[in-house]
Order: structure tokens, then C-alpha cells, then sequence
């Protein structure tokens, strides 16, 4: 009897090892999204300057990966997420290890919603952030600095090149 109930939990955890690394492994295993110099996200350009360097983010395994293990992000670089349509996009912060400010922009280029300072999370199941509000964009920058650069709801953005 000791023997079947061995032999059965050694199939229980296989399958559940089997399942875990076929459900994540395209994240795992995917492409690291790459920096294009010219990708830029620029808050009220007609005030001066205020942008950052992002990475584009346009499929679903790229969104999945989002900020994911990453230890650091420079403090002018960023991840611009580009949805097909306008839509309410919830976040999380799953295996993020960087605080966050969370922008959500609209179709026409201003800013709907922030989420500030935005912690990582370290249990299993993490909080949505829902923004209540349509958005085409999200951008990911470091915590703080939406702050810092005094961007607010009502903005206006100019994403180059234009997307």
C-alpha cells in the first residue's frame, strides 16, 4: 500500500511540474522585449521635456513579462504597453521587484489614470490595479518620478513615433 501511495504522489507532482512549466514557460522562455532609442513617451510636450526611453510591449507574452525579475530600471526608460483597442487594461505587479507609477493613457494622447508608487508583491495571489478608465497605452516608470516631473490625469502625451 506504502508503495501505490508513493507511486501516486510522484505522479501528482509531475503533473503539477509538467503543467506549471508548460503554462509558464513561453514567459520564461520568451524574448526579452528590446529598446529602440526612438521609442519615446514625451508628458506636455509643448511645456519642455519631460520623457522617457521605453520599450515597446504589443503581444500578450510580452505583456504577461511585463517588468517581471527585473532589478532595476533606469530613471529616463520605461515599458509602453500598445493595446489593439481602447479598453479598461487591469495591472499587477506580480514578480516585480521595482516600485512602480502606473500611467494609463487614452487613444487621443492624455493621461486617465496613475497609479503611484506602486509596490511589488510577494504572496501568491496580487491585487489588480484597476484603473476604472479607458486607455489604448499603459506606461511602467519608476516610482516617484510621475511625481517628480508633476504628471497628472489630463495630461497630454506624445508617443514618437507615432503608434
Amino acid at each position: 500500500m506504502r508503495v501505490f501511495l508513493e507511486a501516486l504522489l510522484l505522479i501528482i507532482l509531475i503533473l503539477v511540474f509538467g503543467y506549471l512549466f508548460f503554462y509558464y514557460a513561453d514567459i520564461l522562455f520568451a524574448p526579452a522585449t528590446k529598446q529602440n532609442p526612438e521609442n519615446k513617451v514625451c508628458f506636455n510636450p509643448s511645456e519642455g521635456e519631460n520623457c522617457f526611453f521605453v520599450e515597446l510591449v504589443k503581444t500578450n507574452t510580452e505583456r504577461e513579462k511585463g517588468l517581471m525579475n527585473r532589478k532595476e530600471l533606469d530613471k529616463n526608460k520605461g515599458m509602453l504597453f500598445v493595446f489593439d483597442k481602447e479598453a479598461i487594461y487591469p495591472f499587477w505587479m506580480k514578480n516585480t521587484f521595482i516600485s512602480l507609477d502606473i500611467i494609463w493613457i487614452d487613444a487621443n494622447g492624455k493621461v486617465v489614470f496613475i497609479n503611484e508608487n506602486t509596490k511589488p508583491c510577494k504572496g501568491l495571489f496580487c491585487p489588480a490595479i484597476n484603473p476604472l478608465a479607458k486607455a489604448k497605452y499603459v506606461l511602467e516608470i519608476n516610482a516617484g518620478i510621475s511625481k517628480e516631473f508633476n504628471i497628472k490625469t489630463g495630461d497630454l502625451v506624445e508617443i514618437s513615433p507615432s503608434l
